[in-house]
């Protein structure tokens, strides 16, 4: 069943197009994108005379695209934003979250690591994670972060006994709330991996067990109910239940998460920023939480995914008559594994042909050692597509490269950020030696 917003609750997030197109839908590529000619340009850059300066397969993100996000959610959240690092997370995005005055969301030492080495300050950073170690929480501690999100008893513990001055702390709670998404992307329901059960009465007592200690300071409250949310009203009841602890105990802060999503086929649609965050401030209000409380909220994908396009080239068509034809692009699974996680569903566009007719279905396939390592299954393209030729995947921004692998020793592709007709690659393609550094 597909919702109004084309939340596939099956598993897939989108649909392929069908019939034939004469235009793509350009709403889903990055905002400084243009087609002239049939030539796709982001940032005033012709992809195709990218692919042909770096090499495919490629990221390239739309840098104004990142920074405009960031404005509207600071220009229309009452409260404090900070991004989600695990969407996507280098040293020149880390730089732009800093200077666009954002929070930064990280969950291990490695995503502290690489923030503190932009320049991002700790002090900024919300340190979350169901299963740190006590090396991370050291780590932490020592750099600095502004909040650490407790997430267990054990933790708990480690923070008590680890600490050597004031620790300003978030308890992260479990509302019991099953949000309308992927299995594999629901944290709010009760059966989670992830904080304190507010339905066993877990939650109140970490709560009591920060305000005993003289090492840990309850600021605030966290919940997170999942990822790539269409309906808006699944945060209701997150809200209703966080507003109880938070009126209870006289909290300062509290934190409502992230998980706004967003359109990745043609047809599909999403809530607006502007939509998303009102409805959080209207939910939050209706639960009574006072107006003194500072509302934060950490959106991951809706900032960075649909500012990014990744560029393949096809290198074999294999036509199955009366089945299907495969095209197989020079990438997969390894820098893309959302469809094969969670059916996940793309749009795509020949990018230096992009206004000819598509009239073919075509199964964009990688290169890796899976039946399974599709990208695209039915991709919608000009029935001539050749070998040769350059195919965008748009809004790929968020979770491609953050969860890509080495998986058949596949060099992993380079991030390209573009503006005003200028490119710089921010993370360089692997080379064969970066396969044997760690051996």
């Amino acid at each position: 069943m597909v919702d109004k917003f084309g939340s596939n609750e099956g598993g897939e997030f989108g649909v392929a197009p069908s019939g034939p197109r004469r235009s793509f839908p350009i709403e889903l590529l990055p905002k400084t994108s243009k087609i002239s000619d049939g030539r796709v340009s982001i940032g005033g850059v012709d992809l195709g005379w990218l692919a042909h300066e770096v090499g495919t397969p490629f990221f390239v993100y739309d840098e104004e695209h990142i920074r405009s996000v960031m404005r509207r959610l600071k220009r229309s959240f009452v409260g404090e934003v900070a991004y989600a690092s695990k969407a996507f997370l280098c040293r020149e995005l880390a730089r732009i979250v800093d200077e666009e005055g954002l929070f930064l969301d990280v969950a291990t030492q490695g995503e502290i690591f690489v923030a503190l080495s932009a320049g991002f300050p700790a002090s900024r950073m919300i340190f979350h994670g169901n299963n740190k170690s006590s090396e991370e929480l050291r780590f932490a501690l020592e750099a600095g972060v502004g909040r650490v999100v407790v997430d267990s008893f054990d933790e708990l513990d480690r923070l008590d006994t680890l600490a050597f001055g004031p620790v300003r702390v978030w308890i992260r709670v479990t509302p019991g709330v099953e949000a309308h998404t992927h299995e594999y992307v629901m944290t709010g329901q009760e059966d989670s991996k992830f904080g304190f059960s507010f339905n066993s009465g877990a939650a109140e007592r970490a709560i009591k067990r920060v305000l005993d200690s003289s090492n840990l300071v309850l600021v605030g409250l966290h919940c997170h109910i999942g990822s790539q949310i269409l309906r808006l009203e699944s945060y209701r009841a997150a809200i209703e239940v966080m507003a109880v602890l938070v009126r209870r105990y006289e909290l300062a802060e509290l934190n409502i998460g992230g998980g706004l999503g967003v359109p990745y086929v043609g047809g599909e649609e999403a809530p607006s920023l502007e939509e998303w965050v009102s409805e959080l401030g209207r939910y939050a209000e209706q639960a009574g939480i006072p107006g003194a409380v500072r509302l934060h909220i950490e959106p991951g994908r809706s900032i960075v995914a649909q500012a990014a396009v990744t560029v393949y080239r096809a290198g074999t068509i294999k036509r199955l008559e009366g089945i299907r034809t495969y095209v197989s692009v020079d990438g997969g699974m390894s820098d893309n594994p959302r469809p094969v996680l969670y059916g996940s569903g793309y749009d795509t566009l020949l990018v230096e042909r992009a206004e000819d007719v598509a009239t073919e279905i075509f199964c964009i396939s990688g290169k890796h050692c899976e039946s399974g390592d599709i990208l695209v299954r039915e991709a919608l393209l000009p029935a001539d597509l050749a070998v040769g030729e350059l195919i965008g995947t748009p809004v790929t921004g968020a979770y491609g490269y953050s969860m890509a692998s080495n998986y058949n020793k596949v060099l992993r592709p380079p991030v390209v950020f573009v503006k005003d007709g200028k490119h710089r690659v921010v993370v360089r393609r692997e080379s064969l030696d970066d396969l044997l550094r760690l051996e």
